[in-house]
């Protein structure tokens, strides 16, 4: 688990901007890196199907230099938002939702 505050060497340095990093599987061989810049639009693409098979989120802000896997956070935000609505939570997230809770 990667921490906040925790330099990192594959962050990289630039204007104080934090990104989020959602990692996708194509298929078991194949991943593939999506970058937003605001989690609620991560968040969104996520509930709409926008990702094959979600793997892990990840946070990290390029002036202070850390990167923190915020999975656990994000499946806690996909499966509130699907209560509060009182859908179910759609197949293709159940497996993210499951492993991050």
């Amino acid at each position: 688990m990667l921490d906040a505050g925790v330099p990192s060497p594959v962050v990289p340095y630039g204007a104080d901007q934090t990104l989020f990093v959602v990692i996708d599987r194509l298929d078991e061989a194949t991943e593939i890196r999506v970058e937003r810049s605001d989690l609620d639009a991560a968040i969104n693409d996520l509930v709409a199907g926008c990702f094959n098979d979600p793997i892990k989120v990840i946070s990290f802000n390029t002036l202070e230099h850390w990167m923190k896997d915020i999975s656990t956070d994000v499946a806690d935000e996909i499966q509130a938002r699907c209560d509060i609505d009182g859908v179910t939570l759609p197949d293709y997230l159940s497996d993210f939702v499951e492993s991050h809770s």
